[in-house]
């Protein structure tokens, strides 16, 4: 799989059920390969492992993903830590198995650049700041989108 990284998460680190006293690690990302196709990776394992593949790419790199494991994904679960995607279906990477590339700046295509910008939900599904403002109080209390670009950081 060849896509554009659109968000990544940070590492976590949680208790290990399997071995008591040790902890697993882990960190997703969501990958873009069309306007309209895009997916969510997960990844779970050694400190050391979930560390390094974390720091080897960034939100808006070109990466090609080996051997992933293809998983239904369980909505409910997946999509109240995950972005809500239109697969059916998530990727998993295993340390033994799967690898994650930066494709280098020569190799990039700039379709999948111009991916970074879209949204990633429908456009007839946001609210403006403006109807927010003026009707703050029938929406009190439901989850809303919101499309807004950042003006300045200080």
């Amino acid at each position: 799989v060849i896509g554009v990284v659109i968000g990544k998460t940070d590492v976590r680190g949680f208790p290990d059920r399997k071995n008591i006293g040790s902890e697993r690690y882990t960190f997703s990302f969501t990958i873009r390969d069309s306007p309209t196709y895009f997916i969510n990776v997960n990844s779970w394992g050694r400190e050391e492992y979930i560390r390094s593949l974390s720091e080897s790419f960034r939100v808006g790199d070109c990466v090609t993903i080996e051997n992933p494991l293809v998983q239904t994904k369980e909505a409910e679960r997946e999509e109240k830590f995950n972005p809500v995607t239109p697969s059916c279906y998530k990727l998993l990477l295993s340390e033994n198995h799967s690898v994650v590339k930066t494709c280098s700046t020569y190799e990039m295509d700039t379709k999948l650049l111009s991916l970074l910008h879209l949204p990633v939900k429908d456009p007839q599904d946001y609210y403006s700041l403006g109807d927010i403002v003026a009707n703050g109080q029938s929406l009190h209390g439901r989850i809303l989108n919101v499309l807004a670009a950042v003006m300045s950081v200080s």
